[in-house]
């Protein structure tokens, strides 16, 4: 499964990728990112225990994943990927961002572009794929006011 989503947002491109360089900050602005903790960094890469939550109606399925920030091009692009040490062959998760300023606005506005590819069969299917669109959308919402409201980060 891949998906790409992009949004614009009104804030430069250092507010806005402040947002998603850091996987902890994510349960603030994406309600599927339900948990994340940092965990030993695999080498001399940050790492953090991710765990995805989506609810259909009464049932919930969820993830953990350990993921490590393998790119972090400040403050432009950052990719994250799936990194267990359990030593068995999982799915492939990979998560990356690219923050773009925006020219031509009359004021500070960035693009940000959300790539998502899943080599796995937990998360596919038309229901849970209507989940995750509905949770990218609202995440989006919750990005663009929280880099609206705040004055610096």
């Amino acid at each position: 499964m891949e998906i790409r989503r992009s949004l614009s947002a009104p804030c430069g491109p250092d507010r806005l990728f402040a947002w998603v360089e850091d996987l902890a900050v994510y349960p603030q602005w994406m309600r599927l990112v339900h948990h994340v903790g940092p965990v030993t960094e695999a080498e001399g890469l940050p790492a953090w225990q991710v765990e995805l939550r989506a609810e259909v109606g009464p049932f919930a399925r969820s993830k953990v994943l350990r993921m490590v920030r393998t790119e972090h091009d400040l403050p432009h692009r950052v990719t994250f990927e799936r990194r267990e040490l359990d030593g068995r062959q999982h799915s492939p998760w990979t998560l990356r961002a690219t923050v773009d300023g925006e020219t031509g606005s009359g004021g500070d506005a960035s693009t940000l572009t959300m790539e998502l590819r899943y080599g796995g069969s937990l998360w596919s299917g038309a229901v849970l794929q209507r989940v995750l669109d509905d949770a990218v959308r609202r995440g989006s919402e919750r990005l663009i006011g929280l880099v609206s409201d705040e004055p610096t980060r």
